[in-house]
């Protein structure tokens, strides 16, 4: 099974010059909690809800004036829509995360494969439990 037949299409993007408070606007409007970042013609990062959260609410800064460039996560874990699913989980059990930015052949952002898409469309249950048990394993304490 490829990318494409589980992936949520329609990833809007962001400038990296655009405000914080646009950014959150947006996601909103979306009901999206990341935006991919664009500088020039290229995807220079991700922003989360968590980014703006963590990195500018805080630490007090002013989401009217902070751009997205300042508290962005610039490192950007992508795949391609005829990429299989397997690869895809397997990058996100890697980096524990719980999205990856969908290409197309032309490098152009088309949506995103997320915890939840392979749930609920990938028909392989097992799957999905494994990309969480790996992601979570920061997060759960040895006893």
């Amino acid at each position: 099974m490829q990318v494409k037949e589980i992936m949520t299409f329609n990833a809007e993007t962001i400038g990296s010059d655009a405000h914080l408070v646009e950014a959150a606007q947006k996601m909103r409007s979306l009901e999206v909690g990341a935006l991919p970042v664009w500088e020039g013609d290229q995807v220079v990062g991700m922003v989360t809800d968590r980014d703006i959260a963590l990195r500018a609410t805080a630490e007090g800064k002013d989401p009217s004036s902070t751009t997205v460039s300042e508290i962005m996560t610039p490192e950007v874990f992508y795949c391609f829509e005829d990429d299989d699913i397997h690869e895809a989980a397997t990058m996100m059990e890697e980096k524990s995360i719980h999205r990856l930015l969908v290409l197309n052949s032309d490098n152009e952002p088309t949506g995103f494969v997320s915890l939840a898409d392979f749930a609920c469309k990938s028909r392989d249950e097992r799957l999905a439990w494994e990309i969480l048990e790996k992601i979570s394993e920061p997060a759960c304490p040895h006893r």
